[in-house]
């Protein structure tokens, strides 16, 4: 994967429809969708469960594009040989997991993938800065993990801040939570290059009427790009 700045939807497949995530995944990549986010939950770090590493397998097959998996489980360690068997590009871990994110990054890196730190609403953005040399991506969560269709948080500040301390270093910044027209350009001129969309993205469209995806996904990239040349 090339790296550049251009700004990059990644819709949220937890708000695809259920019964049909092959059809959905080819949907919307061929609505636009630069990434699939696939939303890992565990019950226990966030109060929800969601997918396994036998889920993101079987959805690789469908994903053409990049497949994003946003793990909101502890400890993650154990399971980053399963993600990367299972066909992950990038695999994002969350600061707040465990005692020793160094070691998560560099586990995800050496087993092949991409590395992500995932910073909670309430964990400063600080705390990602010792770690920009052995991550791919910072995701700023903009909401609290655990569900989707939740209330945009401000987090500008905090992306601001990141991407001061990135640079010119091949780092993406990406957001999850109240991605929509209205949020989209706000974090894109604050330095967020991919943006997670969920109910934004599939909200009035289905696989049998996919050009609302396509729709929804151009409005968020066209507000966004809007936001990242104001910059």
């Amino acid at each position: 994967m090339s790296f550049d700045r251009s700004i990059k939807i990644a819709p949220s497949i937890l708000s695809a429809d259920f019964a049909n995530f092959g059809q959905e995944i080819r949907a919307i990549e061929a609505q636009g969708a630069d990434w699939v986010h696939v939303d890992v939950m565990d019950g226990h770090f966030v109060p929800n469960l969601t997918f396994g590493p036998p889920a993101v397998k079987a959805f690789r097959p469908h994903v053409k594009t990049v497949m994003d998996v946003h793990l909101m489980i502890a400890p993650v360690d154990p399971y980053i040989e399963a993600y990367a068997e299972a066909g992950a590009d990038f695999l994002t871990a969350h600061v707040e997991a465990g005692p020793h994110i160094h070691r998560t990054l560099q586990a995800t890196r050496a087993a092949g993938m991409k590395a992500g730190v995932a910073l909670n609403p309430g964990t400063p953005a600080e705390a990602a800065l010792p770690l920009l040399d052995l991550a791919d991506m910072v995701l700023v969560m903009t909401v609290n993990p655990g569900f989707g269709g939740q209330k945009f948080l401000d987090m500008t500040a905090k992306i601001r801040t990141i991407r001061a301390a990135i640079g010119d270093r091949p780092i993406h910044i990406q957001v999850d939570g109240g991605i929509d027209p209205v949020t989209a350009p706000l974090v894109a001129e604050a330095g967020a290059d991919s943006l997670v969309a969920g109910s934004a993205v599939f909200r009035g469209g289905s696989v049998d009427t996919p050009g609302v995806y396509g729709e929804n996904i151009a409005a968020i990239r066209a507000a966004a790009t809007a936001g990242q040349k104001a910059a």
